[in-house]
């Protein structure tokens, strides 16, 4: 699902990632922390089900700008 301030959400079976691209600095912290999850070369970009859902929550904290949330689905 994606709203319209450029927000998409990424379903998994145990967590839910929601990227806003007008808020991304490209400081590459999802890319470089976990990239079986954040990978810009796939479509798409990102897969929640790559990594548990606590390695992924742990990642997207890490985000400098907030450009990420995520929300523990189930």
């Amino acid at each position: 699902m994606s709203g319209g301030s450029g927000r998409k959400t990424y379903e998994g079976r145990s967590i839910a990632v929601t990227f806003e691209a007008g808020r991304c600095r490209h400081a590459a912290e999802c890319v470089r922390g976990l990239p079986e999850v954040f990978d810009i070369e796939r479509r798409p970009w990102i897969q929640p089900d790559n990594a548990s859902a606590d390695r992924t929550a742990e990642v997207v904290r890490r985000c400098p700008s907030g450009a990420l949330e995520y929300r523990r689905v189930g």
